[in-house]
């Protein structure tokens, strides 16, 4: 690799963690009636739990939130928190999830610990995490996901969990998605492998690259389990320097699902409630459920 290609490699991956502390927001207050958020584990990993929030009155549907960070333990279910409490403010049972994640290892270079996170520990436990709403009182016929980053290749993914062949992870699913909303989703990983997205994130993620493991890529990559049966709306900033426009633009492509450009709007802004790009995001996911 080249000098200049290192420092964009290095720049890369310091400039999630910056641009996440910077783009905190507080969580909504909730609305009058508004119960949770409430903690509930699917697992014995201290990470295998997930925060349920409900709506005063009916339940419309049910959002799964899933949160990025490049699949890294430095990054947790509260990024999703404010978008939970926001969901369900408007009526909608928000599921906010975590899962285990990776440790990062250098760039470019794959380090993975099962029990940590990774394939196929990542995938188990957001299959198990989505599941477990059919233990709740809840319309299991009225569920999407929304996830942002890394967490919009989870959604996509587990929106696919139907068509996945029997006996790989998440297959054979209690809960099926209505539709997924990927927010800046790393929609493609082999491309993304290749394009040196998160600094080694995909890497790390799969442990190895699409040369080494490409059954895995096949399985996990939400452009690669196309036709997916189920929208997938894609929703990217035009100026996102952390995952690029081309990757919600070739899912798009390949799949005809709809993709809505924010003009102007970096990573975060999907992920602030306070925005009008986390606002389309979220009629997109009231218009998968109409």
């Amino acid at each position: 690799m080249t000098r200049r290609g290192l420092l964009g490699r290095l720049a890369s991956l310091l400039a999630l963690p910056a641009a996440l502390a910077a783009c905190s927001v507080a969580t909504p207050a909730p609305a009058p009636g508004v119960s949770g958020p409430r903690r509930i584990t699917y697992g014995s990993h201290p990470s295998q739990f997930g925060e349920l929030t409900l709506p005063a009155g009916a339940v419309r549907g049910v959002a799964v939130v899933v949160h990025g960070g490049f699949w890294r333990q430095s990054y947790g279910l509260e990024l999703g928190r404010p978008l939970a409490a926001d969901l369900a403010n408007r009526g909608l049972a928000a599921w906010n999830i975590e899962y285990r994640r990776v440790a990062a290892g250098s760039a470019g270079g794959p380090r993975i610990d099962t029990e940590d996170g990774g394939w196929t520990a990542t995938f188990d436990d957001v299959a198990a995490a989505i599941d477990l709403l059919a233990a709740q009182s809840l319309p299991l016929d009225r569920v999407v996901a929304i996830g942002h980053s890394a967490g919009g290749q989870l959604v996509g993914w587990a929106a696919a969990r139907p068509g996945l062949p029997a006996g790989t992870p998440g297959a054979s699913p209690k809960v099926r998605l209505r539709g997924a909303v990927a927010q800046a989703g790393v929609m493609d990983l082999v491309d993304a492998s290749r394009q040196g997205v998160g600094s080694g994130a995909v890497e790390n993620l799969m442990g190895g690259s699409p040369t080494a493991v490409p059954d895995r890529y096949a399985l996990a990559s939400p452009i690669a389990r196309l036709p997916i049966g189920v929208p997938v709306t894609c929703v990217h900033g035009t100026e996102d320097g952390n995952v690029p426009l081309r990757q919600s633009q070739r899912f798009t492509a390949a799949s005809g699902d709809r993709l809505v450009t924010i003009d102007g709007a970096d990573h975060f802004a999907l992920i602030d409630p306070t925005t009008d790009a986390w606002r389309v995001c979220r009629d997109a996911a009231d218009a998968i459920l109409a």
